[in-house]
């Protein structure tokens, strides 16, 4: 009963407000999350961040998650060096050296340079010696650039309560070797596989492919689907990259609506400046066509069917099987 709730200090309100302040700050921004885990698919997915977030306006965050109590009892940490800078460490903890690699790769990319100050944060958590490690480079023009060092029980838990402190506008993930379907998704996933699954943003999927930077994206005629397809074209365009439109009808009877609709979508775009280079309509499988068409391109862009979790989990969908099984990077827009 509401009664017997214990009233906040006014400590815990302060903070309170300070957190509500800071999330609404953050929903102004353009805010990527990369999750880093050493693979070069992963590093893939921070220069596709790179090259989205150039503008002033985006900040990234690049996130490694480490299971509880990793390699602390044998490794001989102590428990001082919990409160210094994981970045002036000089350990050969895995977690540490990936965060530095992805560094210096924005620092490669010409990201970062002199002008950037940074500050370093550290709070504890429950049952783990080293907890949370935060470095945040902040730019006079605004833009922020933080690497996060985040303790949870596992990788794929800790990155969507990442997104619950966020919030986070896309998060981008290195592919995994194996996509489960039907049932055993709900016991087997992977990582990505369950981030992609849960996560309430949009989510990319990225994969060591063709160096030509050529976006494909897909529309199903839904008006979801065309909202993502103007979202995404728009990101396109901010890249300067040739875009290609792609419907798949399972049904030759069924052609000449697609193609109506893939004309209305190309018209819609050209009015606000976006160029098409090319508006494709192929008959068959969805799921075969795109991933068949775009072993082509730099990137594969598909929109969510807007399906419950649940679902997500017991029937999967197109864009869910384009993900697991593409050649090239995916982008699933929500």
């Amino acid at each position: 009963m509401a009664i017997f709730r214990r009233r906040m200090t006014a400590v815990e309100r302060q903070a309170q407000e300070e957190f509500r302040a800071l999330r609404e700050s953050r929903r102004n921004r353009f805010r990527i999350l990369v999750c880093i885990d050493g693979s070069e698919e992963s590093y893939e997915g921070l220069r596709f961040a790179a090259e989205i977030g150039r503008g002033d306006e985006c900040d990234i965050i690049l996130l490694f998650v480490r299971p509880f109590d990793q390699g602390l009892r044998t490794g001989g940490l102590q428990m001082n060096v919990a409160r210094e800078n994981m970045l002036e460490w000089g350990l050969e903890l895995p977690s540490v050296q990936h965060l530095k690699k992805g560094l210096e790769v924005l620092i490669e990319l010409g990201r970062m340079d002199e002008e950037w100050h940074f500050m370093a944060t550290h709070s504890e958590v429950r049952g783990d010696p080293v907890g949370d490690h935060k470095v945040e480079y902040h730019h006079e023009s605004g833009k922020t650039i933080i690497l996060k060092l985040k303790t949870a029980p596992d990788a794929a838990s800790g990155i969507l309560d990442q997104y619950e402190l966020g919030p986070y506008n896309l998060i981008i993930l290195g592919a995994q070797h194996r996509w489960q379907g039907g049932f055993r998704s709900l016991w087997d996933a992977g990582v990505t596989q369950k981030v992609a699954m849960l996560a309430p943003c949009s989510t990319l999927v990225t994969r060591k492919g063709q160096d030509d930077e050529k976006r494909l994206i897909c529309i199903d005629g839904s008006a979801h689907s065309l909202d993502a397809t103007r979202r995404a074209a728009v990101l396109a365009k901010h890249l300067a990259t040739p875009i290609s439109l792609l419907s798949v009808v399972r049904n030759d009877e069924d052609r000449s609506v697609v193609e109506r609709q893939v004309a209305d979508a190309k018209a819609a775009l050209e009015d606000i400046g976006i160029d098409v280079a090319d508006a494709l309509v192929r008959s068959g499988d969805p799921v075969e066509q795109i991933i068949k068409i775009g072993a082509d391109y730099k990137l594969i862009v598909v929109s969510d069917s807007g399906k419950s979790r649940i679902k997500r989990f017991l029937i999967g969908s197109v864009a869910f099987g384009v993900m697991g099984h593409a050649r090239t990077s995916v982008l699933n827009v929500r």
